[in-house]
């Protein structure tokens, strides 16, 4: 949304719109790209209104731009919100029969259209801001446009964009064969230079900003906006900037709406506007001459291994740091202090939410629609097929789903506007505590920047009591949700209970602690997480944990939010997670390494177990094997002739491949059934070190390669004085370390498969010593021999060392011997 401080017809949109809404009229479709500020959000859809019979609905990102712009129109008409033009956002609504140009957010608009593809009374829906790429607002996107292919093809569609990159998004809005035409809007912006200030040693981001925030108003005249990833940093850096000489002013999207309208009016002074991603495009704060931008921004993530999907702090895109640095150059020329390295690459766009987000909303929205995979329907970047898959799974696990098709309970909780795991704790948590008590713990978890604790309890009295930040807005949406499910059910069984509520929503994330005294929890998830030091739950054995995050890289996660349980909690609410059975286990230092049990669990926590004497040979031979796969092969008993074995194996597979065998780790294991026999009556760990490898390589053979196997690779090679020598196959060419007076008389070094492997020769002095290393024994008596003989036979005088040794007798050196040639 833009409420421009500028007059309406100083506005660069205000030439453009005969243009944009005559191509809307005819075309059908189209996408205007305009700049922040330009006036694309206010002006253009009184313009179509004045064009359309029926109702413009326009689609925006947040409710803070809905009601911004919103109220931005109204006052251009002389009139109160709620008559021509109205907002509704969830838990709020201004309109009217007289409404022709309603302002919604995406998600509510998708609700309506869910419930009713059709969208009576409206003539076009404005989507502004598609750049951002929202999932609320891709999903819109691609059910608006197969419901107009459908069912209204009079709907006109306009997206809106502050990027040029709008190519794709004009291929999907097509009517027809070509692209919806794009219309382009300028803004008229001024100079804006840059400079960098990155953190000091140590220094905090919140700290980093503020110090830039007072560089700003040392140098700069005017107001200065500075972009923060969310509330928690904002009331920080807020914190650091008292004393001032300028009123600190937060701006986000969970602030009352007073204190949201107060950051977008001029004020009697200078003002420092703290705001999070919503004023990078959907809202324009007037007076700007300076943007203070921390270079982070906060987005959805789901860990879809471990089972954690939050809000993770990242660094802002190229294409959101250029937007942000706009911001300074809307009415004068101005500046913008980057808070990160000069040097620092950044991606050139965001990631789309669809490809990072948590999809089970998206896949119940799909399911109603009747395509639960999402086939059919035209999308800017389709839905990820296991993120998907995994978001169907959960709604199954919830009862909304039956297979693929979504049942009477899906339908319901997609009426409630909530995720689909709060919209199930809401309507079972309704029918075991009661409505209200249901709706104030439902609606703290979907709003957990509501708490600023651990303690789910302490966070809903400090609500219930006013003295919170955002209660007010809380108690809204309380009152909201239980009149959705007043009369679902008697709420007759433990009354007020947060941590059955909780565990409701998220049972996967029941914990129990690891050890007494430990901050460290097991989820049901089977994750890893840790509370704070000095909260009071760290007493409880049991948690129901609300919200969990996971630094990347760290090996657990974090508690932010949770409720002291207990067992009996836990069953009742996770009764599908509990499980029992025979587990028989490799565990790697154990001293036996086979722990065999009969475990009951909910999920990964283990509730009851008990020792089994007799576990049944097939789950012993498994947990043989998946010990011989954590600690190697090794674990055998492997001789010196075990070993020699194997290098032979693995030299004629390597050269002569099947049916010779591959017998690395690897391929051993991956086919436990070839040898697998071998195991029959090992137990535990000392019995696998009792199993010969030997046999166990042998038995790969079949009768052919176990008869050519002394031929293809012998283990000894009689040499010309009649030793017979070992051949080492343990690297990549087989080794014969033989004295040198040993091999007189030949004339080629000798070979190994078939003839296909010539053997290398370490030949040796008459004391063992390494003396010369050929595989082409011909050429080393020509050429490398002379020399050796030249330093050796002073050296051992007593040994032969004849001129031509092509022809001389061998000589085995330990027995004596003259010394021809001298």
């Amino acid at each position: 949304m833009s409420p421009e401080s500028a007059e309406p017809t100083e506005l660069p949109v205000r030439a453009a719109l005969p243009r944009i809404a005559d191509t809307l009229v005819r075309a059908g479709s189209a996408v205007l790209v305009a700049p922040p500020g330009t006036g694309k959000t206010t002006l253009v859809p009184p313009a179509l209104a004045a064009e359309l019979p029926g109702k413009v609905v326009v689609a925006e990102p947040r409710r803070l731009a809905a009601r911004a712009a919103a109220a931005r129109m109204a006052a251009l008409a002389g009139e109160e919100v709620g008559r021509t033009v109205g907002y509704a956002v969830r838990g709020d609504a201004r309109t009217s029969t007289a409404t022709r140009i309603e302002v919604v957010t995406s998600g509510l608009l998708l609700r309506r259209l869910v419930a009713d593809p059709e969208l009576p009374g409206t003539a076009a829906v404005v989507l502004d801001e598609c750049h951002e790429r929202h999932l609320d607002a891709d999903l819109l996107l691609a059910l608006l446009l197969d419901a107009r292919d459908g069912l209204r093809p009079d709907l006109r569609l306009l997206a809106t964009s502050a990027t040029v990159r709008t190519q794709r998004l004009a291929q999907l809005l097509a009517a027809s064969a070509d692209p919806a035409p794009v219309l382009e809007v300028e803004a008229r912006t001024h100079p804006v230079s840059v400079r960098h200030l990155p953190p000091l040693r140590g220094e905090r981001i919140e700290a980093c900003v503020a110090r830039a925030v007072r560089t700003a108003l040392d140098e700069d005249d005017g107001d200065v906006l500075a972009f923060l990833p969310g509330a928690a940093e904002i009331r920080r850096t807020a914190a650091a900037l008292a004393g001032v000489d300028a009123d600190v002013l937060p701006l986000h999207g969970r602030l009352p709406p007073a204190e949201q309208d107060r950051a977008l009016r001029p004020g009697p002074r200078r003002r420092v506007v703290l705001a999070s991603a919503v004023a990078e495009s959907s809202l324009t704060v007037p007076g700007v001459r300076a943007v203070v931008d921390s270079g982070l921004a906060r987005v959805p993530r789901t860990d879809h291994r471990r089972g954690l999907a939050g809000l993770v702090t990242v660094r802002v895109s190229a294409a959101v740091a250029q937007q942000r640095a706009g911001r300074a150059g809307r009415e004068a020329p101005g500046r913008v202090l980057r808070c990160w390295p000069e040097g620092e690459l950044l991606a050139p766009e965001p990631d789309p939410e669809i490809r990072t987000a948590d999809l089970t909303r998206l896949a119940l929205d799909l399911a109603c629609w009747g395509t639960p995979d999402g086939s059919g329907l035209r999308w800017w970047d389709p839905p990820p097929e296991g993120p998907l898959r995994a978001g169907r799974e959960v709604l199954r696990a919830l009862g909304a789903l039956d297979g693929d098709a979504v049942t009477g309970r899906g339908r319901r909780m997609a009426e409630l506007g909530l995720h689909p795991r709060l919209a199930g704790a809401l309507l079972d948590g309704a029918a075991e505590v009661g409505a209200r008590a249901a709706a104030e713990v439902v609606a703290l978890l979907d709003d957990d920047t509501l708490a600023g604790g651990v303690e789910l309890e302490a966070e809903l009295r400090r609500l219930r009591s006013g003295s919170a930040p955002g209660a007010g807005r809380w108690r809204a949406e309380v009152r909201r949700l239980e009149r959705q499910v007043d009369g679902e059910g008697t709420g007759a069984g433990r009354g007020d209970d947060p941590a059955l509520v909780t565990a409701l929503a998220h049972p996967e994330r029941l914990a129990r602690r690891r050890s007494p005294g430990s901050r460290r929890y097991l989820m049901a998830g089977g994750t890893a997480v840790e509370l704070p030091p000095g909260t009071a739950l760290a007493d409880q054995e049991w948690l129901a944990v609300a919200v969990a995050d996971r630094t990347p890289g760290a090996d657990h996660g974090r508690v932010r939010l949770a409720a002291a349980a207990d067992r009996e909690l836990a069953l009742r609410a996770a009764p599908a997670l509990v499980a029992e059975a025979d587990e028989v286990t490799w565990v790697r230092g154990d001293p036996a390494g086979v722990v065999a049990r009969h475990v009951r669990r909910l999920g990964a926590i283990v509730l009851d177990e008990h020792r089994i004497a007799e576990p049944s040979p097939g789950a012993l031979r498994d947990a043989l094997l998946d010990g011989l796969r954590t600690e190697g092969l090794g674990l055998l008993r492997w001789s010196d002739g075990a070993r020699r074995l194997r290098d032979r194996l693995a030299t004629l597979h390597r050269v002569l491949g099947p049916p010779w065998p591959d017998v690395s780790d690897e391929a051993l294991l991956a086919d436990p059934e070839r040898w697998g026999p071998h195991l029959a009556g090992a137990r535990n760990r000392s019995d696998l070190g009792r199993v010969d490898a030997a046999a166990v390589l042998r038995g790969l053979l079949g009768w052919r390669e176990a008869a050519a196997l002394d031929e293809l690779a012998p283990e000894r090679i009689t040499v010309p004085s009649g030793s017979r020598i070992a051949i080492d196959y343990s690297g990549e060419r087989p080794v014969l370390a033989v004295k040198v007076q040993e091999v007189f008389g030949w004339t080629g070094a000798p070979a190994v498969a078939g003839g296909r492997l010539p053997v290398v020769l370490h030949l040796l002095s008459p004391a063992g010593r390494p003396a010369a290393v050929t595989a082409d024994l011909a050429t080393f008596w020509e050429t490398g021999y002379p020399q050796v003989r030249a330093e050796l036979r002073g050296r051992y005088p007593k040994h032969a060392w004849p001129e031509d040794p092509r022809t001389a007798a061998p000589v085995v050196t330990g027995r004596g011997s003259r010394r021809p040639g001298r």
